[in-house]
C-alpha cells in the first residue's frame, strides 16, 4: 500500500462525525445501510450526512451501490485489511510481539473457504458471485468462477457491478471449469452452480470432497428494455447472491460436517 493512499483514509477518518459514520456501517457490513438508516442512528443532518458520506466515498473506504431507489453503503473490505497490514507491516523489525501475535492468532484461527461459482458461459452470474465473495466483509471466502463452454469476454454489465465491489480488474475473465478439475487446481470447498444449464450438465471430478448446491438466477444478460432495465436485472441477481453469501458466512462452517454443510448450502438456496 502506498504512503498517500494510506494517508487519504486515515485523513477521511480523522473527524468525529465520519469515524463514528464508518464504524456504523462496518457494524451492518453484511447487509450495508442506506442514508436512512445511518440518520436514525447517528441524528446526523442529511446535507452534513451527504458531505461526509462523499468524503469516505473519496477515500475508497466505502462502497455504494443503488438497490432501487436507495443508495447503499459497506466498506471496502479489502481497504480496511490492507490498512491494517500496512500498520503492522514492520512492526518490531519482524520480531515477536502482542500486535503481530494477535494478527497472527486471528489469521490461523479464521480459515478461508473456495467457492467455485459455474454457469455456461462464465461471463455474467458465475463472475459476480466470484467477486461477491472474494470481497465480502467476513473475510472467510475466496470466490472463482467458470463455464462449461466459457464465452471470449465478460459482460460489460457484469464487469461494471464487479468493479464497485473493489474486486481486482485482471482476474475479469471467462474461464472452462476444467481448469479446477486437475489434481494441482485450488481445492474448493463449496461448488454453486448459479444458472439451469450448467446444473444439467455432467461436471469434472472436483479434487477433495466439496459440497455442491444450485442457487439458480434468471439469466440477466437476457433482460429486455431499456438500459436501466437490463441494469436491474444484473443488481437483482447480484442482491440474491449477496444474501446468500451473507448467510453462508453466518454459519458455524467449521464446526459442520460435510453432509451437514451441504444441506445448509442447498438450503441457502431457497434464501
Amino acid at each position: 500500500m502506498k504512503n498517500s493512499e494510506a494517508l487519504s483514509a486515515f485523513l477521511a477518518l480523522g473527524q468525529e462525525s465520519r469515524l463514528n459514520i464508518f464504524r456504523l456501517i462496518v457494524q451492518r457490513a453484511a447487509v450495508g445501510l442506506t442514508p436512512g438508516d445511518i440518520i436514525e442512528k447517528l441524528g446526523i443532518p442529511n446535507a452534513t450526512l451527504s458531505f461526509h458520506l462523499k468524503e469516505l466515498v473519496n477515500a475508497n473506504l466505502l462502497l455504494v451501490e443503488r438497490q432501487s431507489r436507495n443508495l447503499i453503503y459497506r466498506p471496502n473490505a479489502r481497504l480496511v485489511e490492507k490498512l491494517s497490514d500496512f500498520l503492522l507491516e514492520n512492526c518490531c523489525g519482524g520480531k515477536p510481539c502482542p500486535p503481530c501475535s494477535i494478527k497472527s492468532r486471528r489469521e490461523n484461527k479464521m480459515k478461508k473457504y473456495n467457492i467455485l461459482f459455474i454457469c455456461t458461459h462464465n461471463s455474467a452470474r458465475s463472475i459476480l458471485g466470484e467477486a461477491l465473495a472474494s470481497t465480502h466483509p467476513s473475510g472467510r471466502f475466496v470466490g472463482y468462477s467458470a463455464g462449461s463452454t466459457p464465452g471470449t469476454s465478460v459482460n460489460p454489465l457484469a464487469k461494471e457491478l464487479v468493479l464497485k465491489t473493489g474486486y481486482d480488474e485482471t482476474k475479469l475473465h471467462s474461464k472452462n471449469w476444467d481448469t479446477y478439475g486437475v489434481p494441482d487446481a485450488p481445492k474448493m470447498d463449496f461448488i454453486i452452480t448459479v444458472c439451469d444449464n450448467a446444473a444439467g450438465e455432467t461436471c469434472p471430478h472436483w479434487p477433495g470432497q466439496p459440497a455442491t448446491a444450485h442457487w439458480g438466477f434468471p439469466d440477466p444478460s437476457q433482460a429486455q428494455g431499456s438500459d436501466e432495465d437490463k441494469r436491474k436485472a444484473f443488481r437483482d441477481v447480484m442482491i440474491g447472491l449477496r444474501n446468500r453469501i451473507d448467510l453462508l458466512a453466518n454459519l458455524p462452517l467449521d464446526r459442520l460436517d460435510l453432509m451437514s454443510t451441504q444441506a445448509e448450502l442447498r438450503r441457502l438456496a431457497k434464501a
